[in-house]
């Protein structure tokens, strides 16, 4: 399905707003000697609403949100994507063509132009930091040691029913099947471009089960995550720290 030039227009405007913000953010840190933001991944079961929770982790962390329809709008653009890389300096650029030919070689990733874009795109704003990436495949792309990777899960009934809420789906057979029919599509990319299984626990710092507990409790077991996990304070695609 071809994406509507309006839609086009309004991501190139969020675009170019976000590459000034990581100009603004660079500038700063030559001035100044702070540590990156951080970068956090968030992987969902169909039925989960997220964008409360989104936006309250980014509100608190101070992160930028970059959904499924601003990454894969980039992505198919090849002047977005461009623009996007060029944000970098030429060395992490080199860094990052290296660690996306690494990825190609260890998971046999396919010889994709969308999936190459993707792997850049994603790939740029983890190096930028302060991001909260949804879906995408972002926590496969994106090197674990620098990552908060999460994974929300909940009941399938509990999701058929907030799914048929959130929609107004009146037939609950109806929720249910379009639930599982979100959750073959997302297990079929993930299988199809990283060749690995979405429900994988291995894959994530932290799978959570948002059945009994609140956004606000939510994004505590976040916070706390992010203290526990080291981040290395260098380039997050370089395999060794530079050498002075």
């Amino acid at each position: 399905m071809a994406t509507k030039p309006s839609k086009i227009l309004r991501v190139e405007n969020i675009l170019e707003d976000q590459v000034m913000k990581w100009q603004k953010r660079v500038d700063r840190r030559k001035k100044e000697t702070t540590v990156k933001p951080p970068v956090i991944t968030i992987s969902r079961q169909p039925g989960i609403p997220s964008d409360k929770l989104t936006e309250e982790l980014a509100e608190t962390l101070k992160l930028d949100i970059f959904d499924n329809e601003i990454i894969n709008a980039v992505a198919k653009s090849v002047k977005m994507s461009e623009k996007v890389v060029a944000s970098l300096d030429e060395k992490t650029r080199s860094a990052l063509d290296s660690w996306i030919q690494m990825l190609k070689s260890t998971r046999y990733l396919l010889p994709d132009t969308f999936l190459t874009h993707l792997t850049k795109v994603i790939g740029t704003i983890g190096e930028q930091g302060g991001a909260l990436i949804i879906g995408r495949g972002a926590h496969l792309i994106l090197p674990p040691e620098t990552t908060m990777r999460i994974r929300l899960v909940a009941p399938l009934g509990l999701r058929i029913v907030t799914l048929s809420r959130e929609e107004k789906i009146a037939s609950i057979d109806e929720a249910q099947r379009k639930i599982h029919k979100k959750e073959a599509e997302q297990r079929a990319y993930i299988r199809k471009y990283f060749e690995v299984d979405i429900d994988d626990p291995v894959q994530y710092d932290l799978v959570i089960n948002t059945q009994f507990m609140s956004d606000e409790q939510i994004v505590d077991v976040v916070k706390a995550g992010l203290k526990k996990k080291e981040v290395p304070k260098r380039r997050r695609f370089d395999p060794k720290p530079d050498k002075e």
